[in-house]
């Protein structure tokens, strides 16, 4: 619900009740909604005239909460009034603001109490506008002052929840490097949102400004954080990143996430044989750092999707031949058995799912990567395997691997805004010009893989949107970088900065999924996507706006407009639509 009265607009407007957006938004990274902060400002701000009229009374504390208040230091002046200690008779209570009006109350509303502890202080500043007007700053001292950081991460914030960051900020694909001098895809599917629309460099900050757990958690209704099965979510992924451990700490402790280390046992860091975690190679170091951005997010939305869930890290070493044989000379077979080894290893330690935000051009090997080894490897009924769709938007030639095999969930994305209660989602696509290069497309990745068979449950209806083949994608999450998540990562040994990040792809839509497909438990009949498209109805919420494609249905004309747009019941860009709680998984 919305804040019951008026809100500003604009970052520094202040409303009438004293309240700034940046103030609001401060309030929701700090995990309130919309109506905490109502009530936690109003009570906050009202204490002072509580105290002032109590003190002139000359009022009491009851006795049963005298003989129990903690013993104070230090002198009191007996006519300084509590605000918070309060009687029944001949002494004002502390107050509560209802629909039908002003309620009296003891305390500060149930739920917000708790919630103080982490948010005080930002209310605290919210709330004194409420009680005395600020003091006017001459103009040209309010020019010479530079925008307190605090504040600019709010603004931040803010925009990402509105969906408006792209007015100031650009995109960039973390994703690329320079590999023995040619300019290569990663295969990794990750956008990082710039400090600015002129810039290449990742926009950082002190605080973090996506989209947090807690916000996900009202997007998608999910349970309080301990409710659910506490499975095993196993991540792939490229490249040595030493800083893992204590960056998962950063990003838990943030949020109030439970601790996941490897001394406690819910963290685990392999290598792809189940060896000890890689260590960095030298002189790739762009490579490293694009890769460990792409393994924080991996994580990061893994803890977000489920708490309680222990984590492995799977570790495939960088193979710069591989890589290069993959991309430049279109043979990835050596580099899908390394992923194959990897999901393998994941089944052997019982992994309730596996996510893998990678995607790799079949190119001239689409007969052994949709059937041979690496697809038989992928294939574990009673584990739920998870990939990404791509961030190239609708692809109406071959698709990637390995979201396309019928026995792997795709997972397509979403463009997200809002707060508090209230969230739009439509399908991700859209038009940004990276640094230095001309404008290009990148959205939620979909399409038809032609060579296969429909997905492991799939309809007959809906494989006949791609003349009964595989259509992808089967389900979806956020994945727009300008509506991103934050993301915590230390390790830049490519002279990156370390910070908060704001990152977006389908890379974190796959890792959020396969974290509610361990949180809710219901492996056993699991193959691919089946038990998605048999989800009770009511546990996914149909997206029905959005395009992949940048000139709409007129891009996939030789299937059909679903497969590159969204519209109601199943498409493309979104799938079968978004979580609604854990019914589904």
């Amino acid at each position: 619900m919305s804040i019951p009265s008026a809100t500003p607009t604009e970052p520094g407007d202040r409303g009438a009740e004293g309240r700034t957006a940046v103030d609001v938004a401060q309030l929701r990274i700090a995990g309130l909604d919309d109506r905490e902060i109502f009530d936690a400002t109003t009570w906050i701000a009202l204490r002072p005239a509580f105290a002032t009229v109590n003190g002139a009374l000359r009022a009491a504390p009851d006795p049963e909460l005298r003989t129990k208040a903690p013993p104070r230091s230090g002198p009191r002046s007996p006519s300084a009034g509590d605000g918070s200690l309060v009687r029944v008779r001949g002494r004002v209570r502390s107050c509560r603001m209802r629909p039908g009006g002003v309620g009296l109350r003891r305390s500060p509303p149930r739920g917000v109490g708790m919630k103080l502890g982490r948010a005080l202080v930002l209310a605290v500043v919210v709330a004194v506008p409420l009680a005395a007007p600020a003091t006017a700053t001459p103009p040209d001292a309010a020019s010479a002052t530079a925008t307190p950081p605090d504040v600019a991460t709010a603004q931040v914030a803010q925009a990402v929840r509105a969906g408006t960051l792209g007015q100031g900020h650009g995109v960039a694909d973390s994703c690329t490097g320079v590999v023995q001098g040619h300019q290569v895809d990663l295969g990794c599917l990750t956008n990082v949102v710039t400090r600015d629309k002129a810039s290449a460099d990742p926009l950082t900050t002190p605080a973090p400004a996506g989209f947090s757990p807690a916000d996900l958690a009202r997007a998608y209704h999910l349970p309080d954080a301990k409710t659910g099965e506490r499975g095993m979510v196993t991540i792939v992924g490229i490249g040595a990143y030493p800083t893992l451990e204590a960056d998962l700490t950063t990003y838990r402790s943030q949020f109030g996430l439970p601790e996941c280390t490897t001394a406690n046992g819910c963290l685990k860091i392999a290598d792809y044989h189940g060896g000890p975690a890689l260590k960095p190679v030298g002189g790739l170091g762009e490579i490293e750092e694009a890769y460990a951005t792409e393994t924080a997010l991996d994580v990061d939305l893994a803890s977000a999707a489920c708490p309680m869930c222990r984590i492995t890290m799977v570790q495939i070493p960088m193979d710069v031949g591989r890589l290069l044989n993959a991309v430049l000379l279109q043979l990835p077979g050596l580099l899908a058995d390394d992923f194959g080894t990897a999901v393998s290893y994941a089944a052997s330690q019982h992994s309730s799912a596996v996510s893998m935000s990678y995607g790799v051009p079949t190119g001239l090997q689409g007969d052994y990567l949709g059937t041979g080894a690496p697809a038989v490897a992928l294939h574990h009924p009673g584990m739920a395997v998870v990939a990404a769709s791509g961030d190239k938007g609708y692809l109406g030639g071959p698709q990637l691997w390995p979201q396309e095999l019928p026995w792997v969930t795709s997972v397509g994305g979403t463009s997200l805004s809002g707060a508090g209660g209230s969230f739009v989602q439509k399908a991700w696509g859209s038009l940004f010009a990276p640094h230095g290069e001309q404008q290009r497309w990148v959205g939620a990745g979909s399409g038809c893989a032609l060579d296969l068979g429909p997905a492991q449950g799939q309809p007959a209806g809906i494989a006949a949107n791609c003349s009964g083949h595989r259509a992808g994608s089967d389900v979806s999450a956020v994945a727009d970088p300008l509506t991103g998540v934050a993301v915590y990562r230390s390790y830049a040994p490519n002279n990156g900065k370390a910070g908060w990040l704001i990152v977006g792809g389908t890379s974190a839509a796959s890792p959020f999924v396969a974290g509610l497909y361990a949180r809710g438990g219901r492996l056993s009949g699991v193959d691919g996507p089946n038990t998605l498209y048999s989800a009770p109805l009511g546990t996914l919420a149909d997206v029905s706006s959005g395009s992949n494609a940048q000139h709409g249905p007129a891009d996939c004309a030789q299937f059909k407009p679903v497969v590159c747009s969204a519209g109601p019941g199943w498409d493309g860009p979104t799938g079968l639509g978004v979580p609604v709680g854990l019914g589904a998984f």
